[in-house]
């Protein structure tokens, strides 16, 4: 199965962890598709970990849902969320058990994988908890994707190593479609802007049909959850989204849609920011520069599909910074001719740049712009 775009869509942990029930992923769908998310682009509804019995079954050896949790069953669940013209996802591991302990797929993957095609499911995030010290990475991800790719039905590959093992250098070989190469994510500034800037060196090990997840989304999320901590504020969520859109990761939200307030709504259905993420060519973005020798003002550029560019300027840090972007950096030379229309991908303003320059002249702290940009002749 190709997946040329960031997979999006919804995941149960960030918020609810092992809190989950038949009725609160119906909610959801429901409420996904009530305020427009859907149509968004936000398909996927996946359950994570904690949703089967804490052992197999003893006849079968298959993973069996928890009955207290999923009284209709997974199959009739997964039925509801596709009446919904939603994906429907699901949770395992490649170690012997879960990262909550519960029956991973080390050693069953076929079986596993035919279970996971019998509940009717699209998308698969496959954990690294508890491998044997035999086990290896690069192995027994190929050993699950050639499972699913025998199960006899599409199943959108998730792996998710948390970067170990160089994962971006032999990932795209196991079949995966994203991957995770980051720790997890906790609802803070701290914890969101170091998985970014850490993410900038690899940003080459992403392209379609095999995306770097950056970790789910904490937008929205206020402190509230399974990863609550300090919780964010709208602008930290504003420049988080902007981030997560601009490297091209696969966008999952992770607060409850139940409560979304309409800011975030706005948020995550920005039509700028979602073409960016979603643009068909499928480039890597790059770090242009950073500002007077911070290190934590910088600005990102990504070449768009049909002759744009998408410009980002961040500042990660604790005081107002500008930035000025030289348009040598971007292979914009005086002698080009050329100069850059810019519109703000938040405001819809539109301004223009110099022969030679962009200027930004105040982000406050944890702010961010970001621009589809068109060169024009000056």
């Amino acid at each position: 199965m190709l997946i040329p775009a960031p997979p999006m869509g919804w995941n149960t942990w960030n918020t609810f962890g092992a809190n989950i029930s038949e009725a609160l992923i119906k909610a959801a769908a429901d409420r996904v598709v009530e305020l427009g998310l859907r149509e968004a682009g936000y398909t996927y509804i996946v359950i994570d970990d904690c949703w089967s019995l804490r052992e197999r079954d003893p006849k079968t050896h298959e993973i069996v849902a928890d009955p207290a949790k999923f009284p209709g069953g997974l199959k009739t669940l997964s039925d509801y969320i596709h009446g919904k013209g939603l994906k429907f996802g699901m949770y395992s591991c490649a170690g012997v058990r879960t990262c909550a302990d519960y029956p991973g797929s080390f050693g069953h993957e076929f079986l596993d994988a035919r279970t996971f095609a019998s509940f009717g499911v699209d998308f698969l995030k496959y954990d690294y908890c508890n491998v044997p010290v035999s086990g290896q990475a690069p192995l027994l991800y190929r050993r699950m994707g050639q499972a699913l790719r025998a199960c006899g039905r599409d199943i959108l590959f998730s792996a998710c190593n948390w970067g170990t093992e160089d994962v971006g250098a032999w990932i795209r070989s196991t079949g995966a479609h994203m991957y995770r190469s980051t720790g997890d994510i906790a609802d803070n500034f701290k914890s969101m802007s170091g998985i970014a800037t850490g993410q900038i060196p690899r940003l080459s090990q992403s392209a379609p049909h095999c995306f770097n997840d950056l970790d789910m989304l904490t937008v929205g999320m206020f402190g509230k959850g399974n990863v609550g901590s300090s919780g964010c504020t709208l602008a930290d969520y504003q420049t988080q989204f902007a981030l997560w859109a601009l490297m091209g990761s696969p966008l999952m939200l992770g607060c409850d849609p139940r409560t979304m307030t309409p800011e975030i709504v706005q948020l995550v259905t920005n039509r700028g920011l979602l073409r960016i993420n979603q643009d068909p060519a499928g480039l890597q973005a790059y770090r242009v520069n950073h500002c007077w020798g911070n290190p934590d003002c910088f600005t990102l550029a990504r070449l768009l599909e049909g002759g744009d560019l998408a410009l980002g300027c961040f500042n990660l840090s604790e005081s107002p910074c500008g930035n000025l972007l030289l348009l040598e950096q971007l292979g914009l030379t005086y002698e080009s001719g050329l100069r850059l229309r810019l519109v703000d991908c938040f405001t819809g303003e539109e301004q223009h740049s110099g022969r030679d320059t962009v200027t930004v002249p105040s982000l406050p702290p944890h702010g961010c712009r970001v621009f589809r940009c068109t060169p024009v002749k000056a």
